[in-house]
């Protein structure tokens, strides 16, 4: 095969891959069907067209400021701190998007405020690990114990289009975890040891 033509080719596969992470009209839709004050729909494992939303690989991001994501964004701090919902994280998949879109509550921080986290990836985990009861907006209604790494170091886009590294321990380090695991389609029942129970709230 002729240089140029590999360098065509590698080209075509290149814009592909970035049209590929660019909104589809049915997701900008599914955003803009209310206004930024407006909570989404919360996908449920007890539906069966939105466990195979739940289950997908999300798609990077590769605009964080595009005004479409930024009226995802508003619209999932709404819809996590709901009161009838009263979460501590969100990932875009739960309201229906697979974008590698978080918002954790950092504990770890004055007044605990909500981030928002474009492309998150786990760079390095502790082997010192806590096990603690988790809870899901999409499995609403129960609880499990997990076991996770008690710290981790992350690499991160924030809104602004800067990439950050850090390092996060404690709870906030479990919502991190937690969120990012929907990214990869993994629900935290997936993690529960073969001889631990999923409890039902009362």
């Amino acid at each position: 095969m002729k240089p140029g033509l590999i360098l065509s080719l590698i080209a075509l596969i290149f814009i592909i891959s970035c049209q590929s992470k660019r909104l589809t009209s049915i997701e900008k839709r599914l955003i803009n069907a209310g206004p930024a004050d407006s909570a989404m729909y919360v996908l449920s494992v007890f539906n069966t067209e939105d466990s195979l939303v739940l289950r997908k690989i999300s798609d990077p991001v590769n605009q964080p400021d595009n005004k479409h994501l930024k009226l995802l964004v508003q619209r999932m701090l709404i819809t996590v701190t709901h009161p009838e919902v009263g979460g501590v994280g969100i990932a875009a998949p739960q309201v229906g998007i697979n974008r590698r879109i978080i918002l954790v509550q950092r504990f770890d921080k004055q007044d605990e405020p909500f981030e928002t986290y474009f492309n998150p990836v786990i760079l390095s985990p502790s082997t010192e690990t806590v096990t603690r009861d988790e809870g899901c907006l999409s499995i609403p209604g129960c609880r499990g114990p997990v076991e996770r790494p008690d710290v981790i170091e992350i690499k991160y886009t924030q809104p602004e289009g800067n990439e950050v590294i850090e390092t996060v321990q404690g709870f906030t380090a479990r919502i991190f975890q937690h969120e990012i695991d929907h990214l990869d389609g993994v629900l935290y029942t997936d993690l529960l040891k073969a001889d631990s129970l999923l409890r039902k709230l009362e």
